[in-house]
């Protein structure tokens, strides 16, 4: 990262590749992207005004991720993004805080133009303009439906790093054909100081391994078709590791990313006489996002340690007992959670703190399973578990007459259980069943439980 203070080296057009720092000039005013007046808060709008490589708010790093790019103002920190996911054309385009999500990452396409890209959000498809091809500073930059025209035609001046560096990109291959074979190789040489997106592309196939994943901003992702083509999995259980310890991968590292791959423990509970919780996941991380993953397990797969906060989409999990515990934050959005044992089991085991007020959201997803009318929706691991399942397909594997239970001396009455129009053959309202209001849910939605004190929002 340039140091606020040297001087800059001349502006030098470049392929805009990760871990360089450019400044972005518009081919129809040859202004620079800045952030209005130079602004460090989530928010501050992005405008035009005269380019001047030295200033730190018109500079911006490109990261790797998603397969794609983010832009990391370097004055603020922030992520260039687009406001609250907005699909409209004409909206004007701001910093916010950095989470990998779909409206903070970027593709750069080549221009019919030499040296000029056109660059366009993963999230809206639009393509960031100066606005009416104005020549006037501080004109908005916005998004727009993409044209090769110079408005949409944008410059990379090249102010430091030079590109791609060695660990942007690290490639995993258990077949010897990427740079490291196991994937715990890949995450061992990411700088323990990482403070930028580092992925690690993962080829398909099996991993037999424990990965513990204690760096920042680091993004693990299969390359195959699909979840199931790249496994990292192991055996080892509470008999052995005790339960917090049995984890086949530990994610601590804040900001994490996991995509398209499987995390499995297939321990096998006849082969000891107890202990037979076995973790998959254990994630302690802040800000994690996790899509189109699989997490597979029998007795406690999914462990949310007391710190993390995580938003989960498009994913599957499943289990027997309690495979959903622990006292963190988490959005499961659009999510399959399967009870795997026949004759039943209660799924999650929230053990939220009472200062705490959200606990774990199973938001617009579906529960199922391979029993009927014996699966309950969970017990309280604390006294002041705090559980919400909210417009979510129930099936007829769920109790429908008691679908919470008491934990130890702990009472599903005093826990913080709770559903919001639910349908499907699990679904319905008794005494033992608390709803919310329509009022109540405002306080309820993905966003409120996700934000935090800043305003994190990867929904």
């Amino acid at each position: 990262m340039l140091l606020i203070g040297m001087a800059a080296s001349p502006a030098q057009a470049a392929t805009p590749a990760a871990n360089g720092v450019y400044t972005l000039a518009s081919a129809s005013s040859g202004k620079c992207v800045n952030i209005s007046g130079s602004g460090t808060g989530n928010g501050a709008v992005l405008t035009q005004v005269a380019c001047d490589a030295a200033s730190s708010a018109q500079q911006f790093r490109v990261v790797a991720q998603n397969g794609a790019y983010g832009l990391v103002n370097v004055n603020s920190g922030r992520c260039v993004d687009v406001p609250n996911y907005s699909p409209d054309s004409g909206v004007q385009l701001w910093q916010w805080t950095c989470g990998a999500s779909a409206n903070q990452t970027w593709t750069f396409s080549p221009s019919t133009v030499a040296d000029r890209f056109l660059v366009r959000s993963a999230q809206s498809g639009l393509c960031v303009s100066n606005k009416d091809g104005s020549t006037a500073g501080n004109n908005p930059i916005v998004q727009e439906a993409c044209s090769d025209i110079a408005r949409m035609q944008w410059r990379f001046n090249l102010v430091s790093g030079g590109g791609e560096t060695p660990g942007t990109t690290l490639k995993v291959a258990a077949d010897g054909s990427g740079q490291y074979r196991t994937v715990q190789a890949a995450i061992n040489a990411v700088p323990s100081g990482n403070t930028s997106r580092v992925l690690i592309s993962i080829k398909p196939g099996t991993y037999r391994e424990i990965v513990t994943m204690n760096k920042p901003y680091v993004t693990l992702q299969g390359t195959g078709s699909s979840p199931s083509a790249t496994v990292v999995v192991n055996n080892r259980s509470a008999y052995t590791s005790g339960t917090s310890g049995s984890f086949t991968a530990q994610i601590s590292g804040r900001d994490a990313a996991v995509t398209n791959l499987t995390i499995s423990n297939d321990f096998d509970e006849n082969s000891t006489p107890d202990g037979h919780q076995a973790v998959a996941l254990r994630l302690d991380s802040d800000r994690a996002v996790l899509t189109n993953v699989r997490v597979l397990g029998d007795q406690d797969t999914f462990l949310l340690g007391d710190s993390a906060r995580a938003y989960m989409k498009s994913s599957y999990i499943e289990g027997t007992v309690d495979f959903i515990f622990g006292g963190g934050t988490i959005v499961f959005d659009n999510c399959d959670i399967y009870e795997k044992r026949s004759t039943g089991g209660p799924i999650t085991a929230a053990s939220t703190l009472a200062a705490k007020t959200y606990g774990f959201l199973f938001y617009r997803s579906r529960i199922t399973g391979s029993g009927t009318n014996n699966t309950t929706l969970g017990r309280p691991w604390r006294p002041d578990a705090q559980v919400l399942y909210r417009e979510s397909t129930l099936s007829g594997t769920i109790r429908t007459s008691q679908p919470w239970t008491d934990m130890s001396t702990n009472s599903w009455k005093n826990a913080r259980f709770l559903e919001y129009r639910n349908t499907g053959a699990g679904a319905g309202t008794n005494s033992n069943r608390p709803q919310l209001s329509d009022s109540q849910a405002a306080n309820y939605t993905p966003q409120k439980y996700l934000a935090g004190s800043d305003g994190w929002n990867p929904v």
